[in-house]
């Protein structure tokens, strides 16, 4: 890192658990290394992203969880602005997918003064772009269901209360429109470019997010059958092939079409409700500072 130039450095100062109580004060100690802004919302790190990028920044280095890097990302997409991560948030998949020490934010730090470059894959739906998963039905429900109040009155386990709510719920109909000509008919989808969904669990187990490629799993059967069969997928180390009620494909683009509309999410982070969904590769890569060697 040049001592001449401080990285922009976008935190959210907002997160109030005791890890994120320490990565602020990680921060605030290496604060001579960096120029730090504050986003109170991800639309206002997307939007301060985007600026630096204008602005010519060389990199630009997003300290939070999966949400503060999304947004990240979405501001730095299409530029040749760098991404550098300190990950401070509770699951950080992107990081881990890449390599980068998650739990260890001084590691993380020396990832980013070593400098070294990686290219990755950008894919999006509906024009929004992701970096590492998205998820159309059953996953985005669930996230969708789980209140802010809920989550900090019972954690991780708000998702599995709102879970148990979604599996009694009758699931849309789907079908998939593959770029390859091929089709298939679910009740839910889980689209991963790197092989992490929702933190150390490895899903796709045949994704690269260097390849052009989405891995795709389309979920045939809904309620404790759709459960059961990705309990089977994350024991088995993640999906390879067709197993079960899951069907794995691999594609460079497809189409979802629902019977109504259902809720989506990006990199663990809702982003809406739509009844027809354009997955598509894009043409620019996303440069990210991450060990030459991933762990």
């Amino acid at each position: 890192m040049s001592l001449h130039h401080r990285y922009p450095l976008i935190l959210n100062p907002k997160a109030r658990s005791e890890r994120a109580r320490r990565a602020l004060r990680f921060v605030m100690d290496n604060a001579t290394r960096f120029a730090i802004f504050a986003s109170n919302t991800p639309d206002e790190a997307g939007a301060l992203a985007a600026r630096f990028a204008q602005e010519g920044e060389s990199v630009v280095v997003a300290a939070g969880g999966d949400g503060t890097m999304n947004a990240v990302v979405q501001g730095l997409a299409g530029t040749e602005t760098i991404l550098g991560i300190l990950p401070t948030g509770t699951m950080n998949v992107f990081a881990r997918e890449m390599g980068i020490p998650a739990d260890q934010l001084r590691a993380a730090l020396e990832v980013i003064e070593t400098g070294n470059v990686s290219e990755v894959d950008l894919f999006e739906v509906n024009g929004t772009p992701f970096v590492q998963m998205a998820g159309v039905g059953f996953d985005a429900q669930v996230i969708e269901g789980t209140t802010r109040e809920a989550k900090k009155a019972l954690g991780p386990l708000a998702y599995l209360v709102s879970a148990v709510k979604v599996l009694g719920e009758k699931p849309p109909k789907m079908r998939v429109f593959f770029e390859e000509g091929f089709e298939a008919e679910g009740v839910a989808v889980l689209l991963g470019n790197g092989a992490l969904y929702g933190g150390q669990f490895r899903l796709f187990h045949e994704a690269d997010n260097a390849d052009d490629l989405l891995d795709v799993l389309v979920f045939k059967e809904s309620g404790y059958k759709l459960v059961l069969d990705s309990m089977a997928g994350l024991a088995r180390g993640g999906f390879r092939e067709d197993s079960g009620s899951v069907e794995y494909y691999q594609s460079s683009g497809l189409r979802v079409d629902c019977e109504r509309d259902v809720p989506v999410e990006v990199d663990g982070e809702l982003w809406g409700r739509a009844h027809e969904l354009s997955f598509s590769h894009s043409e620019r890569k996303l440069k990210v500072l991450a060990p030459k060697e991933r762990g």
